[in-house]
């Protein structure tokens, strides 16, 4: 079954939602019922399904990561800045995948679910999520 690799740019910390060039693949797929998986390829961002209706929500969850998770605390690993292990935190407690029911050859999201990147670094980011769709034509 087919596989996509998908390239995001991040400015920073942030939830990105992808929902449209996810979906947008799969429209050039042929299949009609199946399971799309994303997969990240860091471990220093995540992905999740949210409301992508009220920004609110959004803010909401960066607040309470950074609550969390915060930059001014004592970690060891700081090699790559005060913000690398909180990312990390970050990251263990969210998804680096995500399955979502193909019916109809449309992604099964509830009427406000969308598909997020979670970016946990304060610079930008290239982040790679992988593509792979399973199912019937």
């Amino acid at each position: 079954m087919p596989n996509k690799r998908l390239s995001f740019e991040t400015r920073g910390q942030g939830l990105y939602e992808i929902t449209h060039e996810v979906a947008a693949w799969l429209a050039g797929q042929n299949v009609s019922e199946g399971l799309l998986t994303a997969f990240i390829q860091h471990t220093s961002a995540s992905l999740t399904i949210q409301e992508n209706a009220d920004p609110a929500v959004l803010y909401d969850l960066q607040e309470f990561f950074a609550d969390v998770a915060p930059e001014d605390r004592a970690y060891h690993h700081r090699s790559e800045g005060p913000d690398d292990m909180p990312a990390h935190i970050r990251a263990a407690l969210t998804q680096s995948h995500l399955a979502v029911p193909v019916i109809g050859g449309r992604l099964a999201l509830g009427t406000w679910q969308g598909i997020f990147l979670f970016e946990h670094r304060s610079r930008p980011h290239t982040r790679q999520v992988i593509l792979h769709l399973g199912g019937d034509k």
